[in-house]
């Protein structure tokens, strides 16, 4: 935790973002900088909804000042069905300097916080049966417009289960998710291929090549993915010019997250202009890998962090409900 002798001076509110597996929290001063930041593992898998006050609480305790009540506005998994309370998802589309507007406020304990739970985004359409959500997401993309309001693009939020959207003169307008860290993760660790992966790293010349070109394999042919998937399995036995030891199950490693990116990729974006840039919001090891996948198909891109972009987006939502 950050600790300053001032930081209740100067406090006037606290963003949150509170995840699956961990909750993340930063101080901030009338001139919404960032004055103190604290983090804890204690995510919406390890709590009840009646233990989120007393988490929040010892977070951020020692920043509260003696008297009066500080505003907390809080994304992600505390407004699941299953967290905090429910914040019900917005239908799209939903402009994102309005997600305060569906924000829901939690009965405390005591008179020290105001909590917000902000909404998550739904969308539903009648030609198809294309449901999807999300949850914490849409605070990020909000960050995004935070100094374009009438932002216009396609979005992509790498992570476990991966996001793309399309943004309209600032409005979420549709998007889908793709579980492709998932998916990475149940093949490598739980699938046959586990005999045959190990760890890749791009910067390696032999992972930075197998890792392309699975992407540009796959990309022009999605079909084959299933086949292409055993066909890891088949090379550890068979061929001869793989390296060997731990740079041989790199390499199949880095062909397999080639496969499972330029799956995403050709049912993400092949309908996309390639003269316009895609944006990618997240860390930056992942997104340097899609920046690279991406780059392999014609796409350029640009990046934010995904932390600047949550914190933009909690800025945002502040400045909405005051």
């Amino acid at each position: 935790m950050s600790e300053t002798p001032d930081i209740a001076d100067q406090l006037t509110w606290i963003a949150v973002d509170w995840g699956s597996s961990n909750l993340r929290a930063w101080g901030l001063d009338q001139h919404d900088q960032v004055i103190a930041q604290a983090s804890s593992d204690k995510g919406m898998l390890s709590l009840k909804a009646d233990e989120y006050e007393a988490e929040l609480l010892q977070l951020v305790a020692d920043w509260l000042p003696a008297t009066g009540t500080t505003k907390v506005m809080v994304c992600g998994m505390a407004g699941a069905r299953q967290g905090w309370l429910e914040a019900a998802y917005l239908p799209i589309p939903t402009r994102l300097d309005q997600l305060s507007q569906g924000a829901v406020t939690p009965t405390l304990t005591g008179d020290q916080l105001r909590v917000y739970l902000l909404p998550g985004l739904s969308q539903t359409r009648s030609a198809a049966t294309h449901f999807d959500v999300m949850r914490g997401e849409e605070t990020q993309l909000a960050g995004l417009v935070a100094d374009t309001p009438d932002f216009t693009g396609l979005a992509c939020l790498p992570g476990t289960h991966a996001k793309w959207a399309t943004l309209e003169a600032g409005a979420v307008s549709g998007f889908s998710t793709y579980l492709t860290g998932e998916l990475y993760q149940l093949l490598a660790n739980q699938s046959v291929l586990r005999h045959s992966i190990g760890n890749d790293e791009l910067q390696d010349p032999a992972c930075r090549e197998a890792f392309i070109s699975a992407v540009s394999e796959i990309y022009a042919a999605p079909e084959t993915f299933s086949s292409r998937l055993f066909g890891l399995r088949a090379q550890d036995l068979l061929d001869g010019r793989l390296p060997a030891g731990d740079t041989r199950g790199a390499v199949l490693a880095a062909r397999l997250s080639g496969l499972a990116i330029g799956l995403e990729l050709a049912g993400a974006c092949r309908e996309c202009p390639t003269d316009e840039p895609i944006m990618l919001i997240g860390n930056q090891a992942l997104s340097q890998r899609y920046t690279l996948a991406l780059n392999t198909i014609g796409y350029q891109t640009q990046h934010v962090d995904g932390d600047t972009a949550v914190l933009a987006g909690l800025r945002l939502a502040h400045h909405a409900l005051r």
